[in-house]
C-alpha cells in the first residue's frame, strides 16, 4: 500500500514479479476484517481456518500464509480417506447405537 508522498510510489525499487495482483482492492468492514481476494486465496491455497501474517515493511503491509500446511491440508492427513455418504436412517442408528454405549440405563 502506497501513500501520497511516500517515495516506494514512485515504484522504484520494486520487483514487477512481486506486485502482480496490484489493483485489488478490499473494503474493511466496521469490525476491521477484509475480505481476501478469491484469487490470492487460490493462489496461497487459504481455505477457512487458515492463518495469514501481516507483515510491516516500511510503508507497505505484506499479507501472507503464516504455515505451511492449511487447516484442509491437515484434515486430509489425517483422515485420508472418507467414511462414504450415509443415509439419514444409518446415522440415526449410529447415534442411537453410540447414546446407549454411552448412557447405559441399568
Amino acid at each position: 500500500m502506497s501513500y501520497p508522498g511516500d517515495e516506494s510510489a514512485s515504484g522504484a525499487g520494486r520487483n514487477p514479479a512481486d506486485h502482480q495482483t496490484e489493483g485489488i482492492q478490499s473494503r474493511i468492514s466496521s469490525r476491521g476484517q477484509v475480505s481476501i481476494p478469491a484469487r490470492i486465496r487460490r493462489k496461497l491455497g487459504l481455505t477457512p481456518g487458515s492463518t495469514v501474517e501481516w507483515c510491516e515493511r516500511g510503508s507497505e503491509v505484506l499479507v501472507r500464509r503464516a504455515t505451511k500446511y492449511s487447516s484442509l491440508d491437515i484434515h486430509r492427513a489425517v483422515f485420508s480417506s472418507s467414511p462414504g455418504a450415509k443415509t439419514v436412517e444409518e446415522m440415526d442408528a449410529g447415534i442411537e447405537i453410540h447414546l446407549r454405549r454411552r448412557h447405559p440405563r441399568p
